[in-house]
């Protein structure tokens, strides 16, 4: 039988999967976001679950209601707040896939405080943004039911891999890229503004493309701008999230911090 799904969090990657998910064939999915509880912020997301056809529910308990499988994508800092209230009201049979850009302990942490309930945890590391491939992101899975999960949501058009029985595993795989990633991000989009400044772009990106061929610096400037400009705020929080994890294992996170705030700042402010 198909899947009934609730998700918490309603943002990009809520509306993706909402989306796609019942286009694929899930039975129903329930949302839920807590802008749905501020009436001059709730009018745009209750229309596009209107559009998507997916329940606009009260409160993170009545989406999970009746749920199979419940999807928490919210924001790193509110990844704990999620799962202590989830807790009170999942039940044995239900699973909770935590989609979060979040560090390894906290992943361990929601995953002890959701299966005190009964029910299952899956940590799930998205490894792209969701916008082009939408619901067919890869996705690797971790934890004692990541395997059932991959059975169950890919007949959905979920592209996801169970990487480890542990939780923790799938984040630290996420994160270690992120560190990466976000930090050349923020490194070219530095670098790309004091070249233009002195107006000599043209010379600092051919060199740039000499040593490193193969790569267009030129076009990833303004590629990783725009990144850096719309997913600021959120690649910021995951960055932080990264930083924890090097302080865990006794490695010094102010490289890590320094890019958080530099995508911090880079953000564009929302309307």
């Amino acid at each position: 039988m198909a899947p009934r799904i609730g998700i918490i969090g309603f943002g990009e990657v809520g509306t993706i999967f909402a989306t796609d998910l019942l286009k694929n064939g899930a039975a129903a999915v329930a949302v839920y976001d807590i802008k749905f509880e501020h009436p001059d912020l709730a009018a745009p997301l209750l229309a596009r679950a209107a559009s998507a056809g997916a329940r606009a529910a009260s409160s993170a308990a009545d989406a999970a209601d009746g749920a199979d499988i419940v999807f928490s994508a919210v924001t790193a800092d509110a990844v704990l707040a999620v799962a202590e209230q989830a807790a009170t009201y999942l039940r044995p049979g239900q699973v909770m896939v935590d989609l979060n850009s979040a560090a390894p302990h906290t992943k361990t942490a929601a995953a002890r405080l959701v299966e005190a309930s009964g029910a299952d945890y899956v940590e799930g590391a998205v490894m792209a943004p969701v916008g082009a491939p939408r619901i067919a992101v890869p996705i690797l899975a971790g934890g004692p039911q990541a395997q059932a999960m991959v059975e169950a949501l890919t007949p959905l058009g979920l592209n996801i891999r169970a990487v480890s029985e542990t939780h923790g595993r799938a984040s630290a795989m996420k994160l270690c890229r992120s560190i990466m990633v976000k930090g050349i991000e923020a490194l070219i989009v530095d670098c790309a503004q004091a070249a233009r400044a002195f107006q000599v772009e043209d010379e600092v990106f051919g060199s740039l493309s000499a040593s490193f061929p193969g790569m267009d610096f030129a076009t990833l400037a303004d590629t990783m701008a725009e990144r850096v400009a719309t997913h600021g705020i959120r690649r910021a929080a995951e960055m932080r999230e990264a930083a924890d994890m090097l302080a865990d294992i006794g490695v010094v996170s102010d490289l890590a911090r320094a890019v958080a705030e530099a995508q911090q700042r880079g953000a564009k402010p929302k309307a």
